[in-house]
C-alpha cells in the first residue's frame, strides 16, 4: 500500500520571520490523520529570515534531526555545544532528561531552508546527547545513503530508535532499491525537485507512507533531494 500526501496539504505557519510547512500535527495546526507515522513525529520544513532563528528553548524526550538545505543554521546548547550546520550536515539532539537550544540564521541577506524532524526515542530519560556528520552530495549520488541509525553503522549519526534515515540526490536515469524487512514500513520525503517513487510521481513538500510493501524504489529524479525512513 502506498499513501501520497501532497506539499499543499500539509499544515503551513507563517511567522514573518519563520515560515514553517508542518507535515504533521504541531503547535496550532492539527490534523487528527497526521499525527505521526510510527515513531515519526514531526518534519517540518522551516525557511528562516536572515537575522534571525528561534530563541532558547526547551526539549525533552525526543530524538531531534536538523537537514539543511539552503543556507546556514548555528545551533548553541545547554550542553555546551556550539556549530553551525550546512547543506549536507546532518545534526541530532536527543533532548532526552531535557535539553535547552537556540537556531539562529546569523547571515545578513540569505535564507535559511531547512528540515527539523522529530522521532520519538525508544527509551525515556537518556541523557542528553549531541552529534553531528557531514555527507557530501557526491555519497547521496544516485544511491540512498544512510545517514541515521541506531547503531551508527556506516558514519551515520546515531538514533534512539529503530529507525534507518537514508538521503539521496537523483536525477536522469539514476535510480536506487531499498528492500523493507517483513513487518517494516516506510515514509519517504522530498525536500526538493521531481521524483517517482513505486511508480508513483512526486515533487518538493510531497511526501509517501508504504506499508506491506518489499521495497521502495526511487527513480526519474529531476534534481530530486530525498529521505527515505525505514520504520517499525
Amino acid at each position: 500500500m502506498i499513501e501520497i500526501r501532497k506539499s499543499n496539504e500539509r499544515g503551513y505557519a507563517d511567522h514573518g520571520w519563520l515560515k514553517s510547512f508542518h507535515s504533521f500535527s504541531f503547535a496550532d495546526y492539527f490534523d487528527a490523520d497526521h499525527v505521526q507515522y510510527g515513531p515519526l513525529r514531526v518534519i517540518n520544513e522551516d525557511r528562516v529570515a536572515p537575522g534571525m532563528g528561534f530563541g532558547t528553548h526547551g526539549h525533552r524526550d525526543m530524538e531531534i534531526i536538523s537537514y539543511v538545505l539552503e543556507g546556514e543554521l548555528a545551533h548553541k546548547d545547554s550542553m555546551g555545544n556550539g556549530s553551525v550546520i550546512r547543506p549536507g550536515d546532518v545534526q541530532r539532539m536527543s533532548a532526552g532528561t531535557g535539553v535547552r537550544h537556540s537556531e539562529y540564521n546569523h547571515a545578513a541577506h540569505d535564507t535559511t531552508h531547512f528540515l527539523q524532524i522529530w522521532i520519538m526515542p525508544n527509551q525515556q530519560g537518556i541523557d542528553p546527547g549531541y552529534e553531528e556528520r557531514h555527507f557530501d552530495a557526491a555519497s547521496k549520488r544516485g544511491r540512498l545513503r544512510l545517514v541515521g541509525s541506531p547503531d551508527g553503522a556506516e558514519g551515520s549519526v546515531v538514533v534512539h530508535q529503530d529507525v534507518r534515515l537514508y538521503a539521496g540526490l537523483f536525477a536522469a536515469d539514476e535510480s536506487a532499491t531499498l528492500a523493507l524487512a517483513p513487518g517494516r514500513r516506510a515514509y519517504v520525503h522530498v525536500a526538493r525537485g521531481r521524483v517517482t517513487v513505486n511508480g508513483q510521481p512526486l515533487e518538493a513538500g510531497d511526501a509517501a507512507k508504504l506499508e506491506d510493501v518489499a521495497e521502495v524504489k526511487v527513480e526519474q529524479g529531476d534534481d530530486a533531494e530525498v529521505l527515505v525512513f525505514d520504520l517499525p
